[in-house]
């Protein structure tokens, strides 16, 4: 839906939010006991059915496999990231900065992973600007509080977006999407300035400027972390209290097509009060139904504290899973080989796992089509 910034519109934007919300809770309730619930995806946000022709003609590892990003250390692709590469049964890599180097460093490393992947790799880095850049020599220099107006914040993310693509990066873990509020607001030196409107307005901008040079952009954290005062990555965090503001700047994200949102591991009571945002059908549901969201639902990573807190990587990612998240972002080396065999176990067993598979890697081929990569399997250009 398309979220205007005037107060009548955030009025209307928290009806709908509570009213939608009480019939996601009512609907998943009801069948509370049954760990086989269907997609919370309405049907005409299921993915393009050439695209399910192409998961199709896969594997069951290889269609688990595009679930699934993997990583891992040094400047050069181990044997066992190529081999998950060519055998399509990893979607693609996140690098950190000790992955590169100088621009050709770069260039070689995003270059052997895409001759590695007969399918088209996914590569992606966290360049929100200022100190978090995984492509240090690449934008934007400001951090995000201080990217300036939409039209700057614009200007200096398609720059970014440039650079990023020259270097054989595909896809962008940024723009933070929160709005900080509170004393010591752990994202508030990560966010952009302004009030929700403004944050809107900046999120709009960030993921405009990079469409524009063709890299996928990713709103996060999904449904807002600007109250928490506690970074997930380092242990478990609790947002209360409405969602009405938080949420207008990922309306703005997705109005302007923003083609993967984040999810936070935040606990949110009001949404849902057992299980983090990850792994919760609620939150997931309030993205797809309320805001309309059909792209790529991305975790956060699957080894962060809040996780960990909870459960094993292999348990969480198969609860995000079964909750419609449709990618699991492992930033630990070694996870695939925890998370990959578990959910293809899962989807052996389970018709319903297994449909839940499909639809998701569906979903990311059509990203890996946005991006003009080569798409596993499948004769769709």
């Amino acid at each position: 839906m398309r979220l205007a910034t005037d107060p009548a519109a955030r009025r209307r934007l928290a009806f709908l939010v509570a009213a939608g919300l009480a019939a996601l809770v009512a609907g998943i309730a009801a069948g509370a006991g049954d760990d086989e619930q269907p997609d919370p995806v309405r049907a005409q946000q299921q993915p393009q059915r050439e695209l399910l022709e192409a998961v199709d003609r896969l594997s069951l590892s290889q269609q688990v496999g595009q679930l699934t990003i993997s990583s891992f250390p040094g400047t050069a692709a181990p044997a066992y990231v190529r081999r998950r590469l060519r055998a399509g049964e990893t979607a693609g890599v996140i690098l950190f900065g000790p992955n590169g180097g100088p621009p050709q460093q770069w260039r070689r490393l995003t270059g052997s992973l895409q001759r590695a992947s007969r399918q088209g790799a996914l590569v992606m880095v966290d360049q929100e600007g200022g100190e978090i850049r995984t492509v240090d020599w690449a934008g934007p220099v400001a951090g995000q509080p201080s990217q300036g107006g939409p039209d700057s914040v614009r200007r200096a993310w398609e720059s970014t977006a440039r650079q990023l693509r020259a270097a054989g990066i595909n896809v962008n873990l940024a723009p933070v999407a929160d709005v900080p509020e509170g004393a010591a607001p752990v994202m508030g030196s990560r966010s952009f300035a302004g009030d929700a409107e403004g944050v809107a307005a900046r999120t709009r901008a960030a993921v405009e400027g990079m469409s524009s040079a063709k890299l996928a952009s990713t709103a996060k954290h999904f449904p807002g972390l600007g109250r928490a005062s506690v970074n997930t990555d380092d242990g478990s965090a609790v947002v209360g209290g409405g969602l009405a503001r938080d949420l207008i700047p990922f309306g703005a994200a997705v109005d302007a097509g923003v083609p993967l949102v984040m999810l936070s591991h935040a606990l949110y009571p009001t949404i849902d009060r057992r299980r983090i945002a990850s792994q919760s059908p609620m939150v997931i549901g309030l993205l797809r139904e309320e805001l309309g969201f059909e792209g790529v639902v991305v975790t956060d990573s699957i080894e962060a504290q809040a996780v960990l807190d909870r459960s094993g990587i292999a348990a969480a990612a198969e609860r995000s899973l079964r909750a419609g998240a449709d990618l699991i972002l492992m930033t630990g080396s070694a996870s695939w080989n925890e998370v990959h065999p578990r959910l293809v176990a899962r989807a052996r067993r389970s018709p319903a796992f297994r449909e839940r598979v499909r639809r998701s890697a569906a979903r990311v081929l059509e990203l890996k089509r946005f991006l003009g990569l080569r798409l596993p399997g499948s004769r769709v250009p």
